[in-house]
């Protein structure tokens, strides 16, 4: 079988998974079923993987999914707790005393606070607590997971104090290779390590730049009574403030400070600077923006999580900033366990998994409870119960609520997250073949020559679109591009920091991100109608970031120290 005929096998489960997603319309718990079982079969029959590893494979997305899921329950209990302590009431009228616009609170609370969780915790976290939150506060559901998915871009790459960075791409190169090389040239790894960093900064921050205005656009376009875009544009004044509030202090951590902070602090300084400004309508526009009335919404934009005020009538009223206070001290205790380093390593050391899994060396799945933001989620959620003098019958039934909501998304993660893994692991093989998601990676290089920078962020986001994870597509690709870069004879570091760039535009766009913010606002099986949405600012993030490589390359000339002694 020919090099090309196995690429084009392993894109296969992604275009299958594409074309019954977008478009037959498809439910995911229908469709991911399928591609499961081409995936396995490709592996087994065209890959010459064993028996033994698909299955070793399918379990280790099987104990992946289990993680992923805890982290569904922990944001859907603490929406649920705060609807029935009257926590969401409260927040409902606090926003009306910054502004009653919807395109305002889109910008603050979709943007600003969805950036710093992803920041302080990542792994699509921010969907999954931004979108019921906006629920909340009264966007259709579908609007909320659309928001929620369009913040998985800008700040990613620094998600999780700099996970997809420092783990991604730190594990994925060659370090000892790297540095063997730049020590003859008198550097050192640090620094190539820093100069990654600083690109991936710079990148993000000039393509971040328009993202919070298109978020807008989107929702004023799909979800305005008039589908308007110009709806949107009208605010574009105020959304370019904050995406200066926010991107200028991201850039500035990247460049100097390393990649832990960017997408905390530039969201911490945007909170600080927007919320004031927007209380004195600083840069609005003097008509307030709004959706049409509830009763109007197609069937399709409605979830099956609805926010009952009337639930909480007869409860003293809580106050803004105590219904708030459960949503800081999430921020405060993720950021916590993932920058003290005791009790980061405490947590993490209370996990249980399966190590070589059916003897499959590297082949392991581990859950750490109490460090994965579920457990935080949870622990934040007994605090509230007591902060919010809640009785033990509203905690019950926000439980009761948060579990019935999970079952539909874990049905789809169980076959979705399995062949991810599947597709990772299939460069261990009879064939000695390259695993699928570099065989394609491999197919577009060589598909397209000297103007592959332009593409070498939509090789990133094929990786993220198959793994829903930035440090993964960084994991597998991050050499590959360095490689890629050293037969065109450019910039090695900048190729690696477009890799990043791209990874974090995919998840986007990655099935079970979708899958999971869908299950937090009762969405499930409309995934594809989210797809469709959430492509467009995709197709931005990888035109404008490819278009950005080739110019830093071929006319600006920016090179690193390996590249120059070529």
């Amino acid at each position: 079988m020919s090099q090309t005929t196995l690429s084009l096998l392993a894109f296969l489960p992604l275009v299958l998974a594409g074309v019954l997603l977008l478009g037959f319309r498809w439910p995911a718990k229908f469709a991911m079923p399928m591609v499961y079982v081409i995936t396995a079969a490709i592996g087994l029959w065209a890959w010459d993987m064993s028996f033994n590893r698909v299955l070793a494979s399918s379990l280790q997305g099987l104990i992946l999914t289990g993680a992923i899921l805890w982290i569904i329950f922990g944001a859907i209990l603490l929406l649920n707790t705060l609807k029935h302590s009257g926590g969401i009431a409260a927040i409902r009228r606090g926003f009306s005393n910054i502004s009653p616009d919807r395109r305002v609170q889109a910008l603050i609370v979709a943007w600003l606070f969805g950036c710093f969780i992803e920041g302080a915790s990542g792994f699509g976290t921010p969907a999954a607590v931004a979108a019921p939150l906006l629920v909340a506060l009264g966007f259709p559901a579908l609007a909320a997971v659309v928001l929620g998915m369009m913040v998985q871009s800008t700040p990613v790459s620094f998600g999780a104090v700099g996970t997809p960075i420092l783990v991604g791409v730190g594990a994925g190169l060659d370090k000892s290779g790297i540095t063997g090389q730049l020590v003859t040239l008198g550097g050192n790894w640090d620094a190539f390590f820093m100069l990654i960093t600083g690109r991936v900064a710079i990148t993000h921050a000039i393509v971040g730049m328009l993202m919070p205005l298109i978020m807008v656009m989107v929702m004023t376009r799909f979800f305005g009574r008039n589908r308007s875009w110009a709806e949107g544009l009208v605010v574009a004044p105020f959304a370019i403030f904050t995406a200066v509030a926010f991107g200028l202090p991201y850039m500035l951590a990247g460049v100097f400070l390393g990649p832990e902070f960017p997408s905390m602090i530039g969201a911490l300084i945007g909170l600080a600077i927007v919320v004031p400004a927007a209380k004195k309508g600083f840069l609005l526009p003097k008509e307030n923006w709004d959706f049409a009335p509830a009763k109007d919404w197609p069937s399709e934009w409605m979830g099956k999580i609805e926010m009952k005020l009337d639930e909480v009538a007869g409860k003293t009223p809580i106050s803004t900033p105590m219904a708030w206070a459960p949503y800081l001290l999430l921020a405060a205790f993720l950021v916590a366990t993932r920058t003290i380093p005791e009790l980061k390593s405490f947590l993490l050391g209370l996990k249980f998994g399966w190590i070589d899994i059916l003897g499959e060396k590297g082949v392991s799945g581990n859950i750490e409870p109490f460090y994965l933001p579920g457990g935080i989620l949870v622990l934040v959620v007994l605090v509230t119960f007591f902060m919010h003098r809640m009785s033990g019958r509203e905690l019950v039934k926000a439980v009761g609520e948060s579990s019935r909501t999970l079952l539909g998304a874990g049905f789809v993660l169980v076959f979705t997250i399995p062949m991810v893994r599947i597709l990772i692991n299939s460069g261990v093989n009879a064939s000695g073949l390259m695993s699928m998601p570099v065989a394609m990676a491999q197919f577009v290089a060589d598909s397209v020559g000297g103007v592959y920078p332009f593409f070498a962020p939509w090789v990133g986001a094929l990786g993220a679109y198959i793994a829903g994870s930035n440090t993964v597509s960084n994991l597998m690709l991050s050499q590959f591009q360095f490689n890629t870069a050293g037969l065109l004879g450019v910039s090695g570091a900048m190729m690696v920091a477009l890799q990043s760039v791209g990874a974090a535009a995919g998840n986007m766009i990655a099935i079970h991100n979708v899958v999971a913010a869908s299950a937090t606002v009762g969405l499930l099986g409309r995934e594809g109608i989210t797809l469709r949405k959430t492509i467009l600012p995709t197709m931005y993030y990888l035109v404008a970031a490819g278009t950005i490589g080739l110019l830093a390359m071929y006319m600006l000339g920016i090179t690193d120290p390996i590249h120059a002694a070529r």
